[in-house]
């Protein structure tokens, strides 16, 4: 009897046991989803901040285009004095016109008029008369190539500048002279300066050659020329 009490008692007690072990995950699972459910959800309608951005400070500025003339052409009028030889010097003036084909080489063409004086010969000789009036007119045209070989700026002052440019020049023409017209080869150089973008001033030294035996012998004369000039681009 002892016995049978001893193991209904163990029974007891296994059955107990095993029933709270099989209980036991249930727990903790409930504890877990408990805890799961007390954490607030992060609220998606809330607005999310972004990271701060940084923008540059831009100013604009205005650029000032310089004032140099984009235009191509150029046409103007000179005067001074030519020295023709046996002749004397005597008066010169003219028209020329120029295309610029690049910033540094230029075309060129001109025409001048002068009025020979007296040789040597006539003023000693009183009333000899080599030429007529007509014939005295010198006459020429020329076709140059020009090269801008140091262009630069000239200062007036503190304030003022304009731009320079140093050239020299060199071509083929014709002159009438004496009743004959002659091929003729011409070189120099000049001096440009502008005063404002469409105006210039030119300051030019060149040599007319041509053969000649108005005097009794054939030979190159040699014809230097200077002379101070206004041009305006267009």
């Amino acid at each position: 009897m002892e016995t049978r009490a001893r193991l209904l008692l163990l029974t007891l007690v296994l059955l107990g046991t095993t029933g709270c072990a099989s209980m036991w995950p249930w727990s903790s699972r409930d504890r877990v989803d408990a805890v799961i459910e007390q954490q607030p959800l992060a609220d998606e309608s809330a607005p999310q901040q972004n990271p701060s951005v940084i923008e540059p400070e831009v100013e604009r500025r205005e650029v000032k285009k310089p004032k140099v003339d984009s235009e191509n052409f150029e046409i103007g009028a000179f005067a001074g004095v030519l020295s023709i030889e046996d002749f004397g010097s005597n008066p010169v003036y003219g028209v020329r016109a120029a295309y610029h084909v690049t910033e540094d080489f230029f075309f060129e063409a001109s025409v001048g008029q002068s009025t020979a004086g007296k040789t040597s010969f006539e003023t000693i000789g009183g009333d000899i008369e080599l030429l007529t009036p007509d014939e005295r007119r010198f006459t020429y045209y020329n076709l140059s190539l020009g090269y801008n070989f140091l262009p630069g700026e000239v200062y007036l002052g503190r304030n003022t500048a304009m731009n320079s440019s140093l050239y020299i020049i060199g071509g083929i023409g014709s002159t009438k002279f004496a009743g004959d017209q002659h091929f003729t080869l011409n070189f120099g150089a000049g001096y440009r300066v502008l005063p404002t973008d469409w105006l210039a001033i030119h300051l030019d030294v060149q040599n007319l050659m041509f053969q000649s035996d108005l005097l009794g012998e054939d030979k190159l004369t040699n014809n230097l020329g200077a002379w101070l000039g206004a041009t305006v681009f267009f």
